[in-house]
């Protein structure tokens, strides 16, 4: 299951929005198309829209090559309506920040074409080493629970959120195959319910035991004993161990904290944001109301009622029992832990 695949100058998307009743695909020849991808979700999750992006400014720079315009400030634009397609996600600024550090250096005489082939190639390396990094996350979480244990999850952290494997998703996968893990319980993740349509999508395609329930009920799950861990992604995370990811995981974490058991954090070291100290300097994207009052077509609240739709929510680092890396795990005091793999492996 790949949410991406880059074919001959041609960035192939599986259409999420289109889960789990149809299986499509998006053909994008054009960056402006995966602009609009990425707004409108068809791709989406942070290490995915990273990877989307890179490919999105390779077809900027094929473009370009091939056109009358003026290159590098033309691609450099371009590169800037990729960035404002998502504020919050930082591996998409982060996959692009590393795209035109190729550009930058190449000098100045380097034909427009030799700077789109460099791009192509970080690109396809970005998205390499995207499989790589979720399979050592993998590894790494997976010893982190018990023999049997069943575990809850927010959102959708599965390949479909990366370019392969999936962070939370990937270590649920792992945990499973050592016999760790025996069941899933997924919230379905209002408004648009990634939980319902792609989480268990995923984890019935897999085999892998799974109980969809209403985000209401996470609580009373935990309360009765029926989860014994809690697991979620993460779309950026501070230098103070703070963590940004789809709205409700706040929620999940303080539920979590109340009932004894852990709540854990999967991401790559591309989520980490060193530039801030706290999760309230991170910019929490706002989405249409339409996604909330209503669904599939059809309305579900009383027209003209006033709407609140953050997409995102922050969970602070003290409600978080550890977050799984590919450089291993980092439990508290994860100031301390992030500041460690910052001077060892470097970082924005």
């Amino acid at each position: 299951m790949r949410s991406l695949t880059w074919q001959q100058g041609c960035l192939r998307l599986l259409d999420q929005t289109a889960l789990p009743g149809r299986t499509e695909y998006i053909d994008c020849r054009d960056w402006r198309r995966v602009a609009e991808a990425i707004r409108k979700l068809e791709v989406r999750g942070a290490p995915a829209i990273g990877a989307a992006a890179a490919f999105g400014l390779v077809l900027a720079a094929r473009e370009l090559a091939a056109g009358p315009a003026e290159f590098r400030p033309a691609l450099l634009a371009a590169a800037g309506e990729l960035r404002a397609t998502r504020p919050t996600a930082v591996n998409l600024f982060w996959a692009l920040d590393r795209m035109l550090a190729v550009v930058g250096r190449h000098r100045d005489d380097t034909s427009p074409a030799a700077v789109a082939a460099a791009l192509e190639e970080e690109a396809m390396a970005i998205a390499r080493e995207d499989e790589v990094v979720n399979s050592r996350i993998a590894m790494s979480g997976a010893p982190l629970f018990s023999p049997g244990s069943a575990v809850l999850t927010h959102c959708n952290a599965g390949a479909l959120a990366t370019v392969a494997f999936g962070t939370a998703l990937g270590v649920i996968g792992e945990a499973w195959r050592q016999g760790r893990i025996s069941r899933v319980f997924a919230d379905e993740t209002r408004p648009l319910l990634q939980g319902a349509r792609l989480t268990a999508w995923e984890l019935v395609q897999e085999g892998i035991p799974v109980t969809l329930i209403t985000d209401s009920m996470a609580g009373w799950v935990m309360k009765l004993g029926l989860a014994q861990a809690a697991i979620v992604g993460a779309d950026r995370i501070t230098a103070g161990g703070d963590v940004a990811n789809k709205i409700g995981t706040y929620t999940v974490a303080v539920l979590a904290q109340r009932h004894g058991i852990p709540f854990y954090v999967a991401a790559p070291l591309s989520t980490f944001d060193f530039s801030l100290d706290s999760g309230d300097d991170i910019p929490i994207e706002e989405r249409h109301p339409a996604e909330v009052t209503g669904f599939g077509g059809v309305r579900t609240a009383p027209a003209g009622v006033d709407v609140f739709n953050p997409a995102f929510d922050v969970t602070p680092s003290e409600l978080v029992t550890a977050i799984i890396t590919e450089h291993g795990v980092l439990r508290p005091p994860l100031r301390v832990a992030i500041a460690a793999l910052r001077d060892k492996k470097g970082g924005r």
